[in-house]
């Protein structure tokens, strides 16, 4: 039987025919739907850990366990678990684990556009890199084989476009694989220095091996199309090469990105004239080509940032510009902002009322950054907002402690914000920190967390006391606020910041996306009432828009959160029967 898969959906389908058993993972675009797919299939355990290291350690014990593990995450996750990466690949494994890594080049979702291959030569891991749905199933599979032959974990790199594409797929059943048996070993999983010393050797020798069996390795192969012109690609890229030049150039595609064949690449240089390396972001495969000695045409021509397409493979090999269109009126942009009825609107605006510096993290609130809004000051990644304001407060002192908030998700708080405020707690920081808990994991598409009472299945389960932890760890005031209650919000705001010593306010609202939800009716502008000050314009709802020089509400977007009713002077917007 075949189907139309995502790239994310066949990987998912390569776990369930490798017979994998575990599969621990933290959501993060685009990654998620590997774990959300595998999640389908009764014979697989799949959960939603905390973060990615804590993913990364349970497949390793899973692994040590006897059972095909996976853990699931993007290109900034990896760095969350890059601790127990490193040591895993000195350990190695008993039955096979492989790690999903998927990169996100032009940043469609992300913070940065870092190139996971660098920790595969780092961590010495082998890395297979798919190019379209059918090899993410493939590559899956024979990734769990090379774990086990080679005693290793295995990335298996993805990326934005493999991720969230579709292509063919030919399922085949599961391999039902017993519990391979543990044995106890201290010198091969007890990482002391006197044992690992003797593991980085292995390793080495390991790397070697793994060259040595990519070079005949089906994976990595060799389109001769009898021209003088050579490329040399990998995923994605390599796909869009196809598109863009046809047979017009000979290809080597390499399905292993680390280690990289040289007896393979030299061989391919020598039947062309000119060769290009074709790669996104960083110039990993060109930098080896150059180390061997091997000529080749990389970053000189084409560009280190953002995401690849066939018009700029065209561009840049052949010299072609794709046609365009030229468009009489300017497209508006079409910035992202927060959902009609989002709980996190009302905090934003309250915290740009007050005129306070705000420490930001990495979630839907990330967007309170944008206009009309404009109230974040710094995001550096998961969990930095607690931290981060610590340590601004305590640089500048109590001028910054009264002007200063962090801001972080309910997720992102159990993901990496609880050790900052045991930071703040410990260290007597005069801080005022503020959890957006919107009950989910709502960037990535409304995925359960531990604070939501439910498991990546929906079966009910503990849910972390996010005012009970607060208090644990040494925060002794406590607050609980209505986001969608300015008034209520901006006085719990005015007062921690007034009060000594540190303090936690949870602005506690459901994402409005949530089907459990139920809605207000819209409201309405009462159009004799209106001035057209547009002060409602402030909150940057998507539902409000200026016509004829009044306010309007589009009904059909509105969810009567009431947000927009007390910031009108004239008391204009309101519920439809107190408007006429």
């Amino acid at each position: 039987m075949k189907e139309l898969l995502l790239g994310n959906e066949a990987v998912a389908r390569g776990l369930y025919e490798a017979g994998v058993r575990v599969v621990s993972s933290y959501p993060g675009t685009p990654s998620t739907e590997i774990t959300e797919a595998a999640a389908t299939h009764d014979e697989i355990f799949c959960e939603w850990a905390p973060n990615e290291k804590v993913a990364m350690e349970v497949a390793s014990g899973a692994s040590f366990g006897g059972a095909r593990s996976f853990c699931g995450m993007k290109h900034v996750g990896l760095n969350v678990a890059a601790d127990p990466l490193f040591t895993m690949s000195y350990i190695g494994v008993n039955a096979g684990m492989v790690i999903g890594v998927a990169d996100d080049p032009g940043m469609h979702s992300s913070q940065n556009e870092q190139d996971s291959r660098n920790y595969a030569i780092a961590a010495k891991l082998p890395m297979l890199e798919p190019s379209d749905s059918s090899e993410c199933r493939d590559f899956t599979k024979l990734a769990y084989r090379l774990s086990e032959q080679f005693d290793t974990p295995v990335l298996l790199r993805l990326s934005t476009r493999v991720s969230h594409s579709r292509s063919i797929v030919e399922l085949e059943d599961r391999e039902e694989r017993p519990l391979l048996p543990y044995h106890k070993d201290p010198s091969k999983n007890v990482m002391l220095p006197v044992f690992a010393t003797k593991k980085h050797a292995v390793v080495e020798k390991r790397t070697v091996a793994l060259a040595e069996w990519a070079e005949t390795a089906e994976i990595n192969r060799v389109e001769d199309n009898g021209s003088d012109v050579g490329v040399i690609a990998a995923g994605s890229v390599y796909t869009y090469a196809r598109e863009a030049l046809g047979d017009t150039v000979s290809y080597l595609k390499l399905g292993m990105v680390n280690p990289l064949p040289e007896r393979l690449i030299r061989d391919f240089a020598s039947r062309v004239k000119k060769l290009y390396v074709i790669e996104e972001l960083d110039d990993v495969l060109e930098t080896f080509c150059r180390k061997i000695g091997v000529p080749v045409i990389g970053k000189d021509v084409f560009p280190r940032c953002g995401e690849f397409s066939q018009s700029v493979i065209r561009r840049c090999v052949l010299g072609e510009e794709p046609e365009t269109m030229q468009v009489q009126q300017p497209i508006p942009g079409r910035p992202p902002v927060m959902c009609c009825g989002c709980p996190h609107r009302g905090v934003f605006y309250t915290l740009k009322k007050l005129g306070v510096y705000v420490s930001g993290d990495i979630g839907c609130y990330t967007l309170g950054a944008t206009a009309p809004l404009s109230a974040m000051d710094a995001s550096i990644c998961m969990g930095a907002s607690v931290s981060s304001l610590h340590g601004f407060n305590k640089a500048i002192g109590a001028e910054a402690e009264k002007k200063s908030v962090a801001v972080i998700g309910d997720s992102t708080f159990i993901h990496s914000g609880i050790t900052g405020l045991i930071d703040i707690a410990y260290n007597k920081s005069n801080s005022v920190v503020m959890v957006l808990d919107n009950s989910i994991t709502g960037m990535t598409g409304h995925q359960q967390n531990p604070t939501t009472g439910y498991t990546i299945k929906g079966d009910p389960t503990s849910a972390v006391n996010l005012e009970a932890l607060c208090h644990a760890v040494g925060i002794a005031r406590v607050r609980v606020v209505d986001p969608y209650n300015l008034k209520e919000t901006e006085q719990a705001v005015r007062e921690e910041l007034e009060a000594d010593g540190p303090s936690v306010i949870i602005c506690r609202r459901p994402c409005a996306l949530l089907k459990y939800v139920k809605h207000n009716p819209p409201l309405t502008i009462d159009r004799d009432r209106c001035i057209g000050c547009k002060r409602c314009l402030g909150i940057g709802c998507p539902a409000i828009s200026i016509h004829g020089n009044k306010a309007e509400i589009d009904a059909t977007q509105c969810v009567g959160c009431g947000v927009c009713e007390g910031l009108c002077p004239k008391q204009a917007i309101g519920a439809k029967e107190a408007a006429k």
